[in-house]
């Protein structure tokens, strides 16, 4: 019987230990000025303003949602993006600039052709003298390239990268803007692009 003590507590006394060192090391930046984990976004927003127009459309994607909202392009039209993070009622963009050397967009779309041009202002340039990505120019040649399959936006903010390029390459049937190395992903939007 005490063996069966002894090993219950020496199994509850390991079992506290793991999980005292997961929760400490769980923390991935000393500064203060960054601590954005993905679980506090609630919400990646698209402000989309046609340029013939100038009319914006917000395109709200929640965190963890199990549907993605749908942005209307029109083909041959040029729009004005801006990314916009939230955590609950609160804008939490600015983190993102005080901290601009530790994040970085990048933008997928598949099955889309659109260039993306990024025009980020001195707030958002990195000290590296690439863009963070929340203010981009759209020309959208065509929204839908192939009709029988989705069009999307992936929108991926990275934590931390090692290196970081405003440079696009051709993926599949799309084209991706920006390529990182290392990091993590603080937040992972979809949205479906329709016409």
């Amino acid at each position: 019987m005490k063996n069966i003590f002894k090993n219950t507590t020496l199994i509850l006394g390991l079992l506290f230990l793991a999980v005292s060192l997961s929760l400490a090391s769980c923390n991935r930046s000393d500064d203060e000025a960054d601590d954005l984990p993905q679980e506090e976004l609630s919400d990646v927003l698209l402000r989309v303003t046609d340029e013939a127009t100038g009319v914006p459309v917000v395109y709200d994607y929640q965190v963890n949602s199990t549907t993605n909202p749908n942005v209307k392009l029109i083909n041959g039209h040029t729009y004005n993006v801006e990314v916009i993070f939230k955590n609950g009622d609160e804008d939490a963009t600015q983190e993102i600039k005080d901290a601009k050397n530790e994040h970085f967009l990048v933008y997928n779309f598949p099955n889309s052709d659109i260039t993306l041009t990024r025009t980020d202002d001195e707030s958002s340039k990195r000290d590296d003298g690439n863009r963070v990505g929340l203010k981009t120019k759209w020309a959208v040649n065509t929204a839908v390239k192939n009709a029988s399959a989705p069009s999307q936006l992936v929108l991926t903010l990275f934590h931390e990268p090692v290196t970081v390029s405003e440079a696009s390459a051709v993926s599949g049937n799309g084209v991706i803007y920006g390529t990182h190395t290392g990091g993590e992903t603080d937040a992972e939007a979809n949205y479906n692009i329709i016409n």
